[in-house]
């Protein structure tokens, strides 16, 4: 076979220099350049690299920084695109699968729980019919303030108020909004109990006849979250709430209490909240404190003697007298209470002291005065407890 004749450059113009292996003018399509085959998959007699996946490098990014389930279906494109060497990063895209399977654990660990409680959450409120009322920050409440709550859930973390008129239906009423009477922070339990002791005075000065209360009627208190705390709020909220039913109207104080009835109700609210003042600690861990809460009962219990001794109407001399009568025994073994060498001794004196202050003595007082004989079942429960860490006391809720 004989080889074609070279092609002759145009006229005027000398060969154009020639590199050899080398095409002396850019490939075209069609028959290679004089006569010389081209290897399939090279350019120019050169091989040519893969591409390198970007499927591999989106598996590992976005398994880190946002949507790891899709990390996970970008890592499986890269696999295979990146079999046989089609594409390179295949240790990249094992990479990114792993990561983004391991992110995708954690999200549903951390995240699907949550999401049920949101969930339920939801359904609740959807379920729920918007209370009756004026939506406003629990911050805005004052004394006397009456409101409502999504639910009538008084008991969350985050109750929102929705302020109305008493005169309406209402689930709960203001008694106290103040700053908390204690340093300290809301964890700490002597803080607690000087926040319920704080709304106990705060009920008593507000309603004043305190056994005319419904019995559904609940103490709750609400302090500042320990984020609020660190924020400088250190507010105290008591409120007088029905959780589980409805009340319409104000418990404020009576208006027609006559001097006589306010004394003496002012006289046996202190008393009872003394009472009930008892500590926390056992007794035989804390004498010394169980004595001196022993001395104010004491104490207090002098002055209602004195109010019982004072010239009353004729109707109510009798049960006057037999008040005072149980109040003076009961004060004599609080004395000794509060003088008591040990713990043994000092329970028997209080054991001692419980059993003349009969409920149905006081209710024979209070209905000579004209107030409210409903026992309270608090006080039922207190007077048939065991010790002075075994009584009741009014029903109460800290949230």
């Amino acid at each position: 076979m004989s080889t074609p004749p070279a092609p002759q450059p145009p006229s005027g113009q000398g060969p154009e220099p020639h590199h050899p292996g080398l095409p002396s003018s850019p490939p075209v399509w069609g028959a290679p350049a004089y006569g010389y085959p081209v290897a399939p998959g090279y350019a120019y007699g050169y091989p040519v690299a893969p591409g390198f996946s970007g499927f591999a490098v989106a598996s590992l990014l976005v398994g880190l920084l946002c949507l790891p389930p899709l990390g996970i279906v970008f890592g499986v494109i890269a696999l295979v695109r990146t079999a046989g060497g089609r594409e390179r990063g295949r240790a990249l895209a094992v990479v990114g699968l792993t990561v983004s399977t391991a992110m995708t654990g954690v999200l549903v660990l951390g995240v699907v729980p949550r999401l049920g409680g949101y969930l339920d959450r939801a359904a609740v409120a959807i379920a729920s019919q918007r209370p009756e009322g004026r939506p406003v920050d629990s911050r805005a409440l004052g004394v006397g303030d009456c409101f409502n709550v999504e639910g009538g859930d008084l008991f969350g973390a985050d109750p929102r108020p929705y302020r109305i008129a008493c005169e309406e239906v209402h689930d709960a009423e203001v008694t106290f909004a103040g700053a908390l009477p204690l340093a300290g922070a809301p964890e700490d339990s002597a803080l607690d109990r000087a926040a319920r002791d704080r709304c106990w005075m705060a009920e008593d000065d507000y309603v004043r006849d305190t056994w005319a209360l419904p019995a559904d009627v609940q103490m709750i208190y609400y302090g500042p979250s320990e984020e609020d705390w660190r924020d400088g709020y250190e507010r105290l909220l008591c409120v007088l709430g029905t959780p589980d039913g409805e009340h319409r109207g104000s418990l404020r104080v009576r208006e027609d209490l006559t001097p006589e009835q306010t004394a003496l109700t002012n006289t046996l609210n202190t008393v009872d909240r003394a009472r009930l003042g008892s500590p926390d600690p056992e007794v035989e861990n804390a004498l010394a404190e169980y004595r001196e809460w022993a001395g104010r009962v004491e104490t207090e219990l002098g002055r209602e003697a004195r109010l019982l001794a004072e010239p009353v109407e004729p109707a109510a001399s009798a049960a006057a007298a037999a008040q005072l009568k149980a109040v003076e025994a009961s004060r004599a073994h609080w004395r000794r209470a509060a003088r008591a060498t040990g713990a043994k001794e000092f329970r028997v004196a209080w054991d001692a002291a419980r059993a003349p202050l009969d409920p149905e003595t006081e209710k024979a007082l209070r209905g000579a005065f004209g107030l409210a004989t409903t026992v309270p079942e608090w006080l039922s429960d207190y007077v048939e407890g065991s010790g002075p860490d075994g009584g009741g006391g009014p029903s109460s809720e800290s949230i």
